[in-house]
């Protein structure tokens, strides 16, 4: 019996109908549609972190109301079982369906210009009003113009409320309105300087296609942030914003878990849920919990090669993760530094989350940074409120990985500016000073983020102080520094060459889980001498070569140097 093909597994398609049309996988979602047109809101803003289906979304609802789709692409999905909804809805609504991510302007000029054009092609798509029988031949004029002039503010903000009245009155119905990624160009304004601008500019826009038109059904806008009502939703009183602490529509952005194991069991995927489920699970939107589906479906298309690959972060590569950042930077402030060690060790912090907020105000206080890492997906919050409060926690390991990066970035930033007291350190290091050394390292180590994991294995625990002890040699360019060197009959950890001197330094670190740091010491010179690690130093010329074991536990070490 010839077994028939799989279908192609989706990345980065955000097309509804090609998705449909051309045989790639699709986790159904069309329940959305059901949900918004039972539980009715005028203006629905849904706030979802980057990566968990938006778009795809939008294309969808476009699919589904606007005239002229082939509706067979609904067949066998949620929707298709709703045949009341579907005959009085699907195919029936004139649809303005516009995505705002591409304003990515460095000036006020060009991002207007930008926006302009994404109207003009948005006109365009709906040419054949330019045949319509119900519209005036001045109508047709300002209709051509919205679909190849150059528009100025005036003309812009109005577009999409004159378009709108154009459809409503060809076709004899209102307009469902999709605004795709409404907040991209006010993140780009603020990080160019033009951000007051911007903000005139988006408020003129959505107060004449949103608040006072007449000719709107209903309408759909998708964020990652909420941007404060009298920013640029001045008097939209029929807001309705549904975030990710929302129970409604909870379920609708990214993969549900009995999603993620029938995809995975349709691709023969199955032994693999395991480490998907800690990788790439563990939000929390409403009441359910999520799995992030772009890292799922590129983990799977991996898998599909490589049965055996270990998950891998796609995420992260979609940011600067700057925020992030944002947070280690205030870890001068004793309370962030242990609630950031607190998350990284599987932890949760409970900390007040403020909903509505401008970009002037998003990293103006470690409070509103918190919030900010909510609404992107840094963090995901876990059972109910405490009164005000939300336990937060980082959702899953790929998440953590972030953190922990940015974590180790920044501890070497700030160690190339602490010249003196890395310099003491490394000057002990090569006089043999093993008392010396310690001082110094546990000096680092109190003052470090600890990035240690309480559910990770002995040999990553290790990674930490193996990374910090890297960082602090990081300031001697004139040493050679080699982690993870072959030599003898194994790798060492850490194998030091300091070329003029014609000294060398072998270091081996060791997680002492017991809390004895002299047996650790011990275990570490042990290792060195029985594999012979200092052997590449000699071959490399090395005259004198000292041998340090490392013992941590915690935010305490013990260095000993092996007897000559």
């Amino acid at each position: 019996m010839k077994h028939m093909p799989k279908k192609m597994i989706p990345i980065g398609i955000e097309d509804f109908e090609k998705l449909r049309n051309e045989g790639f996988y699709f986790v159904d979602k069309t329940g959305l549609i059901k949900d918004l047109l039972l539980h009715w809101g005028e203006v629905n803003l849904f706030i979802r972190p980057r990566r968990f289906g938006k778009t795809l979304n939008m294309s969808m609802l476009r699919c589904f109301f606007e005239p002229g789709t082939n509706q067979r692409i609904f067949d066998g999905l949620e929707i298709s079982r709703e045949q009341e909804l579907c005959e009085k809805y699907m195919g029936k609504f004139p649809v303005i369906s516009v995505s705002l991510k591409s304003i990515d302007a460095g000036c006020y000029q060009t991002a207007v210009a930008m926006a302009g054009k994404l109207v003009n092609a948005e006109t365009r798509r709906h040419a054949d009003l330019m045949e319509s029988s119900r519209l005036t031949k001045q109508e047709k004029e300002i209709l051509a113009a919205l679909m190849y002039s150059e528009m100025q503010e005036p003309e812009l903000c109005d577009s999409l409320r004159v378009l709108s009245e154009f459809l409503r009155k060809h076709y004899g119905q209102k307009v469902v309105l999709l605004i795709d990624e409404y907040d991209v160009p006010l993140a780009r304004a603020f990080a160019n300087g033009y951000y007051d601008q911007m903000v005139t500019l988006i408020r003129c826009l959505f107060g004449q296609s949103l608040k006072t038109n007449p000719n709107l059904q209903f309408a759909v806008l998708t964020g990652c942030l909420r941007i404060a009502r009298e920013s640029i939703f001045t008097g939209l009183n029929h807001l309705r914003v549904l975030s990710v602490l929302d129970q409604q529509f909870d379920a609708y952005f990214g993969f549900t878990d009995p999603q993620v194991r029938e995809l995975l069991e349709y691709y023969g995927q199955l032994e693999a849920y395991g480490r998907v489920k800690e990788w790439y699970d563990g939000y929390q939107f409403g009441n359910t919990q999520i799995y992030c589906p772009w890292d799922v479906m590129n983990y799977c298309d991996l898998l599909r090669v490589q049965p055996d690959a270990k998950p891998q972060d796609y995420w992260s590569n979609t940011s600067s993760n700057d925020v992030i950042r944002r947070l280690v930077s205030y870890t001068g402030n004793v309370t962030v530094k242990r609630e950031l060690e607190r998350l990284v060790e599987g932890e949760a912090v409970f900390q007040k989350v403020c909903n509505d907020l401008t970009y002037r105000d998003l990293y103006r206080s470690v409070t509103n940074i918190w919030s900010v890492l909510l609404m992107t997906g840094y963090l995901t919050q876990r059972g109910k409120p405490d009164g005000d409060a939300l336990r937060l926690v980082i959702p899953n390991m790929e998440i953590r990985g972030i953190f922990t990066e940015q974590i180790m970035k920044y501890f070497y930033e700030t160690v190339k500016k602490d010249g003196t007291a890395v310099g003491q350190f490394c000057e002990a290091l090569k006089n043999g000073d093993a008392a010396g050394v310690e001082d110094q390292f546990g000096r680092y180590l109190k003052k470090a983020v600890s990035i240690r994991d309480t559910f990770v294995k002995k040999p990553m625990k290790e990674n930490y102080y193996h990374g910090i002890l890297m960082g602090l040699l990081a300031y001697k360019d004139t040493w050679a520094v080699f982690p993870n060197r072959e030599s003898g009959d194994g790798y060492s950890d850490i194998l030091v060459e300091m070329e003029e001197e014609e000294i060398g330094v072998v270091i081996e670190v060791k997680y002492a889980d017991d809390g004895d740091l002299e047996k650790g010491c011990m275990k570490a010179l042990e290792q060195i001498e029985k594999n012979g690690y200092a052997q590449q130093l000699v071959d490399d010329g090395m005259r004198a070569v000292m041998k340090y074991g490392v013992a941590c536990y915690k935010k305490r070490c013990r260095v000993r140097i092996a007897e000559c």
